[in-house]
């Protein structure tokens, strides 16, 4: 079995992995044996994570790139290649939220932030690194959506409707690419006890209302999302593309 999650001599680039969901992706992508890039705006936060996985015996890289700048994207992607040769993997989890309310209120300023870093950056990233994958016939697409996409709701509407974008944009990239073998799927958490997600886990009354309405009455934990991602990256998934992974404790089946 643990061939079908063996991602020995694969090279990953996960964008927003100094913390949270993209940083146990990172951990548990190189304890699976890929040679991962850590990426997020700041250094220092990433060569602490990249310190750590080398610690553990992985190997790990660190590049700074901040996700609304194509030319950062484009400077990302080229330093993976210079430093790996390759790009096996790409995980696009970076995202923003920089509004908690109705959409009737949210400033155009913001609007336009979550839709530029939450689906254009994902869609630059992968116009950038799936055809090297396609002249491979060889690659995996991993964009972390969220369980927001398939739901309406009254403060995370403008997000949610990024990420439902998201899951359009996996969808059309798994036809679009397919025929090369490059396969794109999207993960879709629930609430995940990341700093991202505090406002939804951090309030005890939020909180509470929250898990009442997931049959594991718990939230998720980073890793096990990590999993997940895993089981996309490695043979194990290799017959699936195109596709939404639900990961949310049963919060949309009640």
């Amino acid at each position: 079995m643990a061939g079908l999650f063996d991602l020995s001599g694969r090279v990953a680039l996960i964008t927003g992995s100094s913390r949270g969901i993209g940083r146990a992706i990172a951990e548990r992508m190189a304890e699976a044996g890929a040679k991962v890039v850590v990426s997020s705006r700041k250094l220092d936060a990433c060569e602490e994570v990249v310190a750590g996985i080398r610690k553990a015996g992985g190997e790990a890289s660190a590049i700074a790139c901040n996700i609304s700048t194509k030319e950062e994207l484009q400077q990302l992607v080229t330093r993976t290649r210079e430093v790996y040769g390759k790009i096996d993997i790409l995980v696009c989890n970076a995202a923003v939220n920089p509004h908690f309310g109705a959409t009737q209120e949210i400033p155009d300023s913001a609007f336009e932030k979550v839709l530029g870093s939450n689906i254009r950056s994902n869609h630059w990233l992968c116009q950038l690194v799936i055809p090297e994958m396609a002249e491979r016939r060889d690659g995996v697409v991993i964009i972390v959506s969220s369980i927001g996409g398939l739901k309406g709701s009254s403060v995370l509407g403008t997000y949610g409707l990024s990420k439902a974008a998201d899951m359009a944009l996996a969808r059309n990239l798994a036809v679009e690419w397919g025929p090369k073998n490059v396969r794109v799927n999207c993960l879709a958490p629930g609430v995940v006890k990341t700093d991202f997600a505090r406002a939804l886990w951090d309030n005890p009354e939020i909180y509470k209302a929250t898990v009442e309405r997931y049959p594991l009455r718990r939230i998720g934990e980073p890793d096990e999302i990590a999993g997940a991602a895993i089981f996309l990256a490695a043979r194990a998934g290799s017959f699936i593309t195109g596709q939404t992974i639900v990961l949310d404790g049963g919060a949309t089946v009640t």
